[in-house]
């Protein structure tokens, strides 16, 4: 009996030890899963930095800010099922935000280029743009970019016109400013020969507030890619805004958007 009761604490023992071992496995098994999905999960909500001047793409009109970034922004956060806290701040704030992690996402006509994609993420392209120039309507001496040399050329803090001018147009003053209102001025009121900056913000410019001053000249500079930014390490957030953006690419939302702040679908 006793002989036996033994075996039988031995059997109940070992099946024991076995049931907690696998238990302590699959605890672990689980944990593993639950680090790397809230690794890889979207939050709620996240903080969203544009631009306060870039016409049509952001702009504040009636105490509230529009254009075509901004409504975009929106239908991508819509899609990928989270919130946005939009703010805003000048251009040149923007990536150190990004970097010290005061933002999550950047939308501000922000040009992909390999020197910022060192310290930001990207999303896939959503605009296609380049550069434009724009003289007074009087201004018949300037016709392209060659005729830029020498000359002051105003443009924006931080962009990439600021440094095409720097390294392609010999002699060429840039005058950079933080709001682009003062760069438009700047040539309207003779202190600038010229605005080098993203071509459908000059053309909207011209178009409207700058209409009876203004005149694009030359053709279309440095063709360049617009791109979400994110600060790194946010792979999860990258992926979801690209599926999101392809969605509303393939669904029309996007062309619908484009064609309400351009006049057109995009080609």
């Amino acid at each position: 009996m006793q002989k036996g009761y033994g075996k039988f604490l031995s059997t109940v023992l070992l099946s024991f030890i076995i049931v907690i071992g696998l238990s302590a496995c699959g605890s672990d098994k689980e944990a593993d899963g639950d680090a790397q999905n809230g690794s890889g999960d979207l939050k709620d909500e996240y903080t969203v930095v544009s631009d306060t001047s870039f016409v049509p793409f952001e702009f504040k009109e009636d105490g509230e800010y529009v254009g075509f970034d901004i409504e975009l922004i929106k239908a991508i956060a819509a899609e990928a099922g989270f919130k946005i806290n939009l703010e805003t701040t000048n251009f040149d704030g923007i990536i150190p935000g990004l970097q010290t992690g005061q933002f999550d996402i950047a939308i501000a006509g922000i040009s992909i280029t390999e020197d910022r994609a060192k310290k930001i993420d990207y999303s896939d392209a959503y605009y296609q743009s380049g550069l434009r120039i724009g003289v007074a309507v009087d201004n018949d001496s300037i016709k392209g970019i060659e005729d830029l040399e020498g000359k002051t050329i105003a443009t924006r803090l931080g962009s990439t016109s600021a440094a095409y001018i720097e390294k392609n147009i010999d002699g060429a003053e840039a005058n950079q400013y933080e709001q682009l209102d003062q760069a438009y001025l700047a040539v309207e009121n003779g202190s600038a020969d010229a605005i080098l900056y993203d071509a459908p913000n000059v053309a909207y410019y011209i178009k409207t507030k700058g209409e009876d001053s203004l005149k694009m000249v030359g053709d279309l500079y440095q063709a360049e890619d617009y791109g979400i930014a994110i600060a790194k390490g946010n792979d999860a957030l990258v992926k979801a805004i690209n599926e999101a953006l392809a969605t509303l690419k393939e669904n029309g939302k996007y062309d619908e958007i484009h064609e309400k702040w351009f006049g057109e679908k995009p080609e």
